[in-house]
């Protein structure tokens, strides 16, 4: 019997394309990866000789022209992503596209409305939706192991601020990136709140550019009320010198605490006393996350993250900015 596979096609060659997609795309059993795009045409043959995909193109649009190609993985800076999602749709391919979804709320709805209107799914790539760790906090929360919730806090800290001339210095500039890391990792961590708490009510937020002098802002913290009506605090910067990449629950009869959310040690605090498990990602932390739609798409089902989900943190990510 023949697998059955989905033929990928990828916009984007950048870092997390060279990391994380383009061996996902290359290894997955599911996945015939076949063309990449990028607008240095050297690069893009590089690229596509050395994760073994048969083609590349200059331009986007004539890989999402390719009729072989039936799902696109949208890995370009934020301000284009709604513009080639929607023109991949209308070509009838699937689409999983990076985060953030998109620059605003509007963009996610025309996003979501072509893919809807052309029959195609339509996945983000919040792939910490997939840690083991993060589905164990999930199980433990729904069994009632630490009480009712009452507040979760998140610390998502790294040291960046790139100069012009970086690969990476479009992270800098409004236009492209659309904010500084609230809008870029923070929003990662607002959809494993939303994945872990449920539903977002109310969001207060400040935003601002505490140390450095650049376009996007350099450090920020959201407030957030869900639904259940506990509490959650999200602090993210770009500009304290410690790194932080913390996740923690706190309940009526217990809490979580992950002090490292990509490593995956859960720490189990209850009356008993404390309890210490490890689940850790995968070594390709992308790999669930395509795996998953890839999956969705060959079996007709919803992908684990989509357009829905993506758009919400969009409209958090909004007010939380003040947008």
């Amino acid at each position: 019997m023949t697998m059955k596979t989905l033929t990928w096609g990828l916009i984007g060659c950048g870092d997390i394309s060279r990391k994380r997609v383009a061996p996902a795309l290359r290894d997955l059993p599911t996945c015939t990866f076949l063309g990449v795009a990028r607008k240095q045409a050297d690069k893009a043959k590089a690229f596509a000789a050395q994760f073994g995909a048969r083609r590349w193109y200059p331009a986007w649009e004539k890989l999402i022209a390719d009729r072989e190609i039936e799902a696109v993985y949208v890995a370009t800076p934020t301000d284009l992503h709604c513009e080639q999602a929607v023109a991949a749709a209308e070509a009838g391919k699937h689409v999983l596209c990076e985060k953030p979804m998109g620059m605003t709320v509007a963009e996610c709805d025309r996003m979501i409305a072509a893919c809807r209107a052309n029959g195609v799914s339509l996945g983000v790539a919040y792939y910490r939706h997939f840690y083991p760790v993060v589905a164990r906090m999930k199980a433990l929360i729904a069994d009632g192991a630490v009480g009712r919730i009452v507040t979760a806090h998140i610390n998502a800290y790294e040291r960046f601020n790139p100069s012009p001339g970086e690969d990476r210095y479009w992270f800098m500039l409004r236009e492209h990136a659309g904010g500084g890391p609230m809008f870029d990792f923070g929003c990662h961590r607002i959809e494993v709140l939303l994945n872990v708490l449920g539903p977002v009510t109310e969001v207060t937020g400040f935003i601002d550019t505490v140390v450095f002098e650049r376009e996007v802002d350099d450090t920020g913290t959201a407030f957030l009320r869900f639904g259940s009506g506990a509490h959650g605090m999200l602090s993210v910067t770009h500009a304290a010198i410690e790194p932080q990449d913390t996740f923690s629950v706190f309940g009526t009869e217990g809490s979580l605490h992950v002090d490292v959310l990509n490593a995956g040690t859960l720490r189990i605090v209850g009356p008993d006393g404390v309890k210490t498990e490890n689940h850790p990602p995968h070594e390709n932390i992308h790999l669930p996350l395509i795996d998953d739609f890839t999956n969705s798409v060959l079996d007709g089902r919803e992908p684990g993250v989509g357009g829905e989900t993506g758009r919400e943190v969009n409209r958090i990510e909004a007010m939380i900015y003040g947008r």
